[in-house]
């Protein structure tokens, strides 16, 4: 299949999370994940359409934390595998479903683009400290019993909510991708490209033995920033759950934030509001993102896609106030 002709539109990273895929509260079952791809997909066909150069990052927290389960489950059967084995892994065999899914759908609406998924090692610094703190959670919600048997082994667990608690993994900071210039032949060539999966394998360079495996989960927001930086991209897109940024969320005085200039970002991040959840490392990433060079990045609600591309939805990043 030809690649379509230079884009009008640019280059966008689109950032997905794992749990788009599998959703808390749902067997994640490979035919609901299947469905759920499907469903997800469909700003990137908008986009694709509007003839944007596309890289799609995805996330794997849900699916690596099973993963680790499966490792424990069969551990007298068969040999274990660590943790950043288990994240190319999922990159693999997601890679493979969102290729898949996308295949199909661009097909039944007449898109010709071809879709290619690419394991990308991510660069991390072997002494960051991080890796001596697991702060991420990775996995669905355990059970009593389940919580009872990790920490009888020592394995990091966190309370999220009242009575919900999940596994913890080492998350140190990614600082380049390896793969970035064939990342960016392929995406400028036309192609849709799925990179980074899961963050993709954290690896450090070291100084005999070349690139080594670090057992860690890099965060996949902030992974998609730096692969937008290396392959030039006008546009940073991270879809989650939540229709925006907040001022004061979950309380009565929450107030949609729609737009931010990088000073404001800062100032926002500087303080208290945004705590310690998901929503920090985002907009965290999206105003990385805008500081090296990119045009915008926004935050938006999967379903939000393409309206928060189009200003309409979502809260969008740029350098000054627009």
């Amino acid at each position: 299949m030809p690649p379509p002709p230079p884009s009008p539109s640019g280059t966008i990273v689109v950032a997905l999370g794992g749990n788009a895929v599998a959703p808390q509260g749902e067997r994640p079952t490979i035919s609901n994940q299947f469905r759920h791809t499907r469903t997800s997909l469909a700003p990137l066909v908008d986009l694709a359409r509007a003839g944007w150069h596309i890289a799609l990052v995805h996330g794997n927290g849900p699916q690596v934390g099973d993963e680790l389960a499966r490792n424990e489950i069969a551990g007298d059967q068969v040999e274990p595998l660590p943790l950043g084995v288990l994240v190319a892994g999922t990159a693999g065999w997601m890679g493979y479903m969102i290729q898949q899914s996308l295949q199909n759908v661009l097909a039944r609406g007449g898109v010709q683009r071809s879709v290619v998924t690419l394991i990308t090692q991510t660069l991390c610094d072997a002494d960051d400290p991080t890796l001596r703190t697991p702060s991420k959670p990775i996995g669905h919600a355990l059970d009593a019993v389940r919580v009872a048997r990790l920490q009888a082994r020592g394995v990091p667990v966190r309370e999220e909510k009242p009575g919900q608690w999940r596994r913890l993994a080492p998350s140190p900071r990614p600082v380049g991708i390896v793969e970035r210039d064939m990342v960016r032949h392929l995406v400028a060539a036309g192609h849709i490209v799925v990179a980074c999966g899961g963050g993709g394998p954290p690896v450090f360079a070291d100084p005999s033995l070349g690139l080594e495996g670090i057992d860690a989960v890099a965060d996949k927001d902030r992974v998609a920033a730096i692969l937008g930086r290396e392959i030039e991209a006008s546009v940073l897109l991270i879809l989650t759950n939540v229709d925006a940024v907040y001022r004061g969320y979950g309380t009565p005085r929450q107030e949609a934030i729609r737009r931010l200039s990088l000073a404001q970002a800062d100032h926002l991040l500087a303080g208290m509001e945004l705590g310690t959840g998901s929503m920090r490392p985002k907009v965290e990433a999206a105003a990385d993102f805008v500081r090296a060079g990119g045009e915008r990045a926004i935050i938006a609600e999967l379903a939000q896609g393409l309206a928060a591309l189009q200003g309409e939805a979502g809260t969008t990043i740029t350098k000054e106030q627009r």
